[in-house]
């Protein structure tokens, strides 16, 4: 079912249409920059961090450290793809062209599945910090006006995205550099006694809880970094969409360094790992407590909030291209790919109505219907990454066949790191599966996946026999 890659200029608005009108070209250099450095840094590291910390003590950082290494490397060949073949579906589109359909219905709507989720527990987490600040509007009605101001700004134009997310990842990553800095310092003493060692090494020692705690925070570490596929979805849109995902990816890999792992590094060598506050108040408030800094938990919740926030924007800005891709190649309603003004509307609508179905479901069920599909969401992005692994490696090897010159960004160690991505995430799997907990997890995932597949191996048997058969 593979097709033969020919597309010439790589930057011509032709190579970033997926079977249905083009979409504008708004976005700049500086936006996906940013949306790539933003992309890094959201609510799971600022608030979801503590729970991995008190899972698995000061060897957190190992387990970021693990995570943050596959993540460079699924970059790295959503890099090569995206740079090569420029696509609003970006890996459901490779995935559909190197596997089948049935691999691109099953990454797309997977993803858009865990987008959509994400867009519900993100803004019920932002109507909670808004109801604590302003208590006459309920939580709810908080959660009501975010929604509607992100879904008609996206709406409106993709600059207007590119805009936002600008601007919230300057304010997260102006906060991030500034608590790594007064962080260093209060390694080295500036703010009272200097920790040296004490809470690395004591406590239980830097290994305290052992195999199962390493295993408990391991899907909390994997989880933060969902969502840095964005760029590449959002580079169709820019003016220049294979030098500017290249260029994206490229800076990937310190940022991830810096932001994630030295973050818990100066977290677990200031504060006690087992201190409560870490995973009740969140690691950054509880490390500036410690320190001294005034008001630092308003100041952890502004940061948050704009984290929080920045989430919703770009999950329901890369919900939407993924549903207008997947329904621009006949998998999905068709009336998702409608375009108007270069944006399409009645995919963001679709999205944003899943979204905030979720939030009512999380209001309604909390237990049973959201907490299914919060599961599933977590899990999603594994299943995306495993075919981005399995796509990559086809795509690569007609690549180096057909068009050679399309390699602007080449995967490192390839095949060999592919291959070492792809066992790290069945790794991950495993892991789940030894426990209780992970086990239903994976099994509510497998039921979605099942049926995806299905239907897209369906869809893929029709096409073939339409193929064979053209009179019939």
């Amino acid at each position: 079912m593979s097709r033969t890659i020919t597309r010439s200029p790589q930057d011509s608005p032709q190579a970033v249409q997926d079977g249905g009108s083009v979409l504008s070209h708004g976005l700049k250099q500086r936006h996906l920059s940013m949306i790539a450095l933003g992309g890094v840094i959201g609510a799971g590291l600022f608030v979801g961090s503590g729970a991995g910390i008190a899972a698995a003590g000061p060897a957190v950082v190992l387990l970021f450290a693990g995570a943050g290494a596959l993540v460079m490397l699924i970059m790295r060949m959503l890099g090569e793809m995206s740079a090569a073949r420029p696509s609003t579906g970006a890996f459901s589109v490779h995935a559909e062209e190197e596997l089948g359909t049935w691999a691109g219905a099953t990454s797309g709507w997977m993803y858009w599945l865990m987008l959509c989720a994400g867009v519900a527990a993100e803004a019920t987490a932002a109507g909670a910090i808004m109801h604590t600040w302003v208590s006459f509007i309920p939580a709810y009605g908080w959660v009501a006006i975010f929604m509607a101001f992100f879904c008609a700004s996206n709406l409106t134009a993709v600059k207007n995205f590119g805009e936002f997310e600008f601007w919230f990842a300057a304010v997260k990553v102006t906060a991030i550099v500034a608590f790594l800095v007064l962080g260093v310092l209060g390694i080295l003493g500036v703010f009272g006694s200097a920790p040296g060692t004490s809470h690395l090494t004591g406590h239980g020692g830097f290994f305290p809880t052992g195999a199962a705690g390493l295993a408990a925070g391991l899907l909390t570490a994997v989880s933060a970094f969902a969502g840095l596929e964005t760029v590449t979805i959002a580079a169709a849109e820019s003016d220049r969409p294979s030098r500017n995902v290249a260029r994206a990816v490229r800076t990937a890999v310190w940022r991830i360094a810096v932001f994630y792992i030295g973050s818990m590094a100066v977290v677990v060598t200031l504060v006690p790992w087992n201190d409560p506050k870490v995973a009740a108040d969140g690691p950054y408030v509880t490390v500036l407590d410690r320190l001294g800094i005034p008001a630092a938990g308003t100041i952890m919740q502004v940061v948050v909030l704009v984290a929080l926030l920045s989430a919703m924007n770009a999950n329901i800005y890369g919900s939407s291209r993924m549903a207008y891709s997947l329904v621009g190649r006949g998998q999905g309603p068709r009336f998702l790919g409608r375009v108007t003004r270069g944006v399409p509307v009645a995919a963001v609508l679709a999205s944003c109505v899943f979204g905030f179905a979720a939030v009512i479901a999380g209001i309604l069920w909390p237990t049973t219907v959201f907490a299914w599909l919060l599961n599933i969401a977590g899990c999603s992005v594994l299943v995306v990454w495993s075919l981005v692994c399995l796509t990559q490696l086809r795509m690569r090897r007609r690549l180096e066949r057909e068009n050679p010159e399309l390699l602007s960004v080449r995967m490192w160690g390839f095949p060999y790191l592919t291959w070492l991505a792809f066992a790290a995430i069945l790794g991950v799997f495993a892991v789940m599966a030894a426990s209780a907990a992970g086990r239903q997890q994976l099994a509510g995932t497998a039921v979605v996946v099942a049926a995806l597949a299905a239907a897209g191996h369906l869809k893929q048997r029709r096409a073939v026999r339409r193929v064979k058969s053209p009179g019939a």
